[in-house]
């Protein structure tokens, strides 16, 4: 129903506040009138213990960076409670489609250290065969979609895939992440408006982290943040702590019934920070204060959750002392094996392109083993899969 007014009255969308959920506090204390949600004993470790190992595998895969044993990475560090709380509440089938630092989703679902370094080296047996760069994972067991550069393709696309769960009816939904520079993007708009349209179980999860790249969220939007967005699309929104894990299961849990049980889109906006720089080719100390970082260090997420978990008798030191050394050992263990496996056939650039490799690719592809056998010591992976010594690549040369 649509009051009507006599006299033009202009609003800016002050006239609303979105609050932000929390349960816990930076000491892993429930705040006054806080209830913890019904989170069993067994899931709680099982949650804890998917951030810890993901702050480890960063950290390792970076110093790997920095060593010249790795071309790239991105780090979760910061982020791990409101990526694995979010898929904590999930069920296990739900599909999630990821940006590129939402390792911690898979991390929780039982992606192996192997699998996860198979990838980051594209070696023979990365599930892309080394066709993406590092951190653009997928899996098809875990409901994980694999990962596409292009920045917010993922979120269009989870619509679409919720429209299909919806007509399925198994009772499944998608839940997409996303940083709040993607919302910048026109295929956020596009998907929100075709989620609302066509009601489908769709849940948009927003890690505002403050920064797209380099430019701060104060530059990027004049609003108050991304939650209020979702009033333009009449859709069920939340905003949440980021750094509290218990918080953004519970809202996550919550939304993930909505979008179920209602067939309704839900967005949620979770206010966090990335602690480590946008990748491994940027430094964040160009674009901001080292006394903002230990602000936001303060309230670190995994800290929170640990303390939180001691307080309730189901985490201890001498177990976190064991979990760490096992995980760094088992990340450096596997690492070494991972970098050591052959690369890909050569031949899989083209083999599952199509059904049948076409004459033009066929074509392509003859003139790059032409290229790789002139210059072998070029391409030393392609050499190999060549059956070229690319020891003697001078040779090789000269022959041509």
């Amino acid at each position: 129903m649509t009051n009507h007014v006599h006299q033009p009255a202009f609003m800016t969308g002050d006239e609303f506040s979105i609050d932000t959920f929390s349960l816990l506090d930076a000491e892993g204390e429930l705040y006054r009138g806080a209830s913890e949600p019904a989170l069993e004993r067994d899931h709680a470790r099982r949650l804890y213990q998917a951030m810890l190992a993901t702050r480890i595998l960063d950290e390792r895969m970076m110093a790997a960076q920095r060593q010249g044993r790795l071309s790239f990475y991105m780090q979760c560090v910061g982020e791990e409670a409101a990526v694995i709380g979010a898929t904590a509440a999930l069920d296990d089938a739900d599909m999630i489609m990821a940006q590129y630092r939402e390792q911690g989703a898979l991390m929780y679902r039982g992606f192996s250290i192997d699998e996860f370094m198979n990838q980051l080296f594209g070696n023979e047996l990365d599930y892309g065969k080394g066709r993406q760069m590092p951190v653009h994972y997928g899996s098809r067991k875990l409901h994980y979609m694999t990962i596409s550069s292009p920045l917010a393709t993922q979120i269009p696309q989870a619509t679409g895939y919720a429209y299909g769960q919806k007509l399925a009816g198994d009772g499944l939904c998608t839940l997409t992440f996303f940083g709040e520079g993607a919302a910048s993007e026109g295929d956020f708009h596009a998907a929100l408006n075709m989620a609302s349209v066509h009601k489908v179980p769709v849940i948009f999860f927003c890690r505002n982290n403050g920064y797209a790249i380099s430019t701060p969220a104060v530059e990027q939007f004049a609003a108050d943040g991304i939650a209020p967005r979702a009033f333009g699309y009449h859709m069920h929104v939340i905003r949440v702590d980021g750094n509290d894990v218990l918080a953004v299961f519970e809202a996550t849990r919550q939304a993930r019934k909505i979008a179920v049980e209602q067939n309704q889109p839900v967005l949620i906006e979770a206010m966090t920070y990335r602690l480590a720089a946008h990748s491994s080719s940027d430094d964040p100390s160009g674009y901001r204060l080292k006394s903002e970082e230990e602000t936001w260090r303060l309230k670190d997420p995994v800290l929170r959750m640990q303390k939180w978990l001691m307080k309730k008798g189901w985490w201890s030191e001498e177990e976190e002392t064991r979990e760490q050394e096992t995980r760094r050992q088992e990340v450096l263990d596997t690492m070494k094996r991972a970098e050591k496996r052959t690369a890909p056939p050569l031949e899989s650039l083209v083999s599952d392109v199509y059904a049948d490799v076409t004459p033009e690719l066929q074509r392509q592809f003859d003139q790059l083993k032409k290229h790789i056998r002139r210059y072998p010591e070029a391409y030393p992976r392609g050499a190999r899969s060549l059956d070229l010594d690319v020891d003697t690549a001078n040779d090789a040369q000269g022959d041509a």
